[in-house]
């Protein structure tokens, strides 16, 4: 407990001043995110990244037992691929690719099942690149990957699975190491590097924490974890498919995007956000624990796919190109 509380802290202040540090040195060799109508570095995930694996491998016996190990070794896979991605930028089939395998190589085919833990898999990955797309906003990304962390957190601490609540636990004090750079007006995101990793690593441990279970609870536990990047992927991948706009081009219609439209600041978009998956996590949570039924989980998932239907008809390319010719090539750069 003592331990916990003490790498919690140590990774949030060490997360804070690495993110300050690199700075700098992504300005300068330009590795930028250019979804913004502003230039932010993108050397937060570096920090999260580097921090959480450092504090919690420090630990006594961390690369042991749970799947830890694995764990920390499939993310930073991921990590890397997700840093590769900020710098060259790689094709996103690549990167599905990648996700894929390190998903596959720690799933707990034991406990869940091949058939079940394929499914698993495939969840990991849509998670993954559900938070990818949440960096695109001040202060969204870490404040739910804070979130998504600390629920995970909590249902592991429940089942005595100690080396995942540890590393939840930490990966929660990173980010929020990190938000205080990421908060409107952001001066660091995560980048690929962080928001992969971190949607990987939180989505791999709810599937270890929730493996030997029912298959229907554990979907509903699983989407509660992660509803607003689940919310977020189904609005745009809907938004886009229905406008006859690919897929993978980005564009102004998540879920900040319309509730901007919506007369919303930036942070009061983070901060109902915030409040949203809090809400649903602690439904999950609950419902791991046994304090909630199937009916709490078919509300959260029902109210979030509401949610996400009734801002669907926000409009939020009236009036507008869909890519405009001074964002063309940075939208070629960087897709999200």
């Amino acid at each position: 407990m003592l331990y916990g509380i003490v790498a919690a802290a140590t990774a949030l202040l060490l997360t804070a001043l690495l993110a300050a540090l690199l700075r700098v040195p992504a300005l300068r060799l330009r590795v930028l995110d250019r979804r913004r109508q502003r230039e932010v570095p993108l050397c937060g995930g570096v920090a999260v990244v580097v921090v959480t694996g450092s504090v919690v491998a420090l630990r006594d016996g961390a690369s042991a037992g749970s799947g830890i190990g694995g764990l920390l070794v499939a993310g930073g896979v991921v990590a890397l691929l997700g840093l590769i991605d900020d710098v060259w930028r790689l094709r996103r089939r690549v990167l599905v690719a990648g996700t894929g395998v390190a998903a596959v190589c720690v799933v707990p085919f034991a406990e869940a099942g091949v058939g079940t833990g394929l499914l698993g898999a495939v969840w990991v990955v849509g998670v993954t690149f559900g938070f990818r797309g949440l960096d695109h906003a001040d202060g969204l990304a870490g404040t739910a990957g804070v979130v998504a962390a600390f629920g995970v957190a909590a249902c592991a601490a429940v089942d005595v699975m100690d080396g995942i609540a540890l590393l939840m636990s930490v990966l929660a004090a990173a980010l929020t190491g990190f938000l205080l750079h990421n908060w409107h007006p952001a001066r660091v995101a995560l980048g690929s590097c962080g928001s992969m990793s971190a949607g990987f690593v939180i989505a791999m441990s709810a599937v270890h924490v929730r493996a030997g279970f029912g298959v229907g609870e554990s979907a509903g536990v699983l989407f509660a974890l992660t509803a607003v990047a689940g919310a977020d992927a189904v609005l745009v991948l809907l938004s886009r498919r229905l406008g006859g706009r690919p897929v993978v081009r980005s564009g102004p219609d998540h879920l900040t995007h319309r509730l901007r439209r919506l007369g919303l600041t930036a942070p009061g978009a983070a901060l109902l956000l915030g409040i949203g998956a809090f809400s649903a996590a602690l439904v999950g949570v609950l419902a791991h624990v046994g304090r909630a039924g199937g009916e709490a989980l078919w509300w959260v998932a029902g109210g979030t796919l509401l949610v996400a239907f009734a801002l669907l008809c926000v409009p939020v390319y009236a009036g507008r190109r869909t890519v405009s010719p001074q964002v063309r090539a940075p939208l070629r750069v960087r897709n999200g």
